[in-house]
């Protein structure tokens, strides 16, 4: 296995992409907008300067890793000779099974198509391919280049097989896996997104700031980020849409907060808009 194609160039997109790039991947990222495509490469190329000059990465594997990037809009051009792909849009099932289905008519019978998904069914994606058996979750975490773990999501029809060669990449991209059985939210999506809509109660009710809130979990818990920090670099859209298909799909004790539903619509979706739970500049 030696290439990938990544679907979708925002946040997570991009992420995945650097990742396999220094991996030694040939790495195809696709997405149908040719200036956020643009605005990707130079993103990826900052994080890729930024990481050699720092001593992360050696000459060799930052020399290879530019020459490995390859920026596409053409689904079947970046897609059709790869033996992974990944898709990372948005939580959007209606979008994924499209994509899933387009995947499915061009890449070869061996390919493995992955959803970068957080909540949502590798089986109902999987279902509506004729590979079901080569159909999995890898879901990465932001930002990917520094965060070690790999949710390998094994739905209803996966293979061993595929499970297992979704693990060798993970640990090819210097990452840990683990493995879970289907069921909405998987593990960290499920106890993450209850914490932070605790902690966002918790703002509305007045209980406490929410640089406090954050530096109780912080200091008492020995969380590396707290609750609101990590909301706000996540997206507060993406994270309502994570809320709304849990409280969906597992019941009451996953009903979004109030104060993130307004935030959404007032615009302020975190760290990506300049307001959020907290001010960017």
């Amino acid at each position: 296995m030696n290439q990938v194609t990544i679907i979708g160039s925002g946040v997570m997109g991009k992420g995945i992409a650097y990742a396999c790039a220094i991996s030694g991947y040939k790495v195809y990222l696709n997405d149908l907008n040719e200036e956020i495509l643009e605005q990707a490469k130079d993103a990826i190329d900052r994080l890729l300067d930024g990481s050699f000059k720092k001593g992360f990465l050696k000459e060799t594997n930052y020399v290879s890793a530019k020459e490995n990037l390859h920026y596409e809009v053409d689904l079947e051009t970046a897609a059709k000779d790869s033996h992974l792909v990944i898709e990372a849009v948005l939580e959007k099932m209606d979008l994924k099974i499209d994509i899933f289905k387009k995947l499915d008519k061009i890449c070869g019978a061996v390919t493995v198509l992955a959803t970068n998904t957080s909540t949502m069914s590798p089986t109902e994606i999987g279902a509506q391919t004729s590979r079901p058996n080569k159909v999995v979750a890898m879901h990465f975490f932001n930002p990917v280049h520094k965060m070690k773990l790999i949710e390998v999501i094994r739905g209803l029809e996966t293979s061993d097989e595929t499970v297992q060669f979704v693990k060798e990449v993970a640990t090819q991209l210097n990452k840990e896996a683990v493995e879970v059985n289907e069921f909405p939210g998987f593990v960290t999506s499920r106890m993450n997104c209850l914490i932070g809509n605790e902690a966002m109660n918790m703002l509305m009710e007045g209980v406490a700031s929410p640089e406090d809130i954050d530096k109780a979990m912080k200091l008492g818990l020995n969380h590396p980020m707290g609750p609101l920090e990590l909301a706000d670099l996540v997206g507060l859209d993406t994270r309502l849409r994570n809320m709304e298909y849990l409280y969906e799909t597992l019941g009451e004790k996953y009903r979004p907060c109030p104060l993130l539903v307004k935030y959404v619509k007032a615009g302020r979706l975190g760290k990506k808009s300049g307001s959020g739970f907290y001010k960017y500049t």
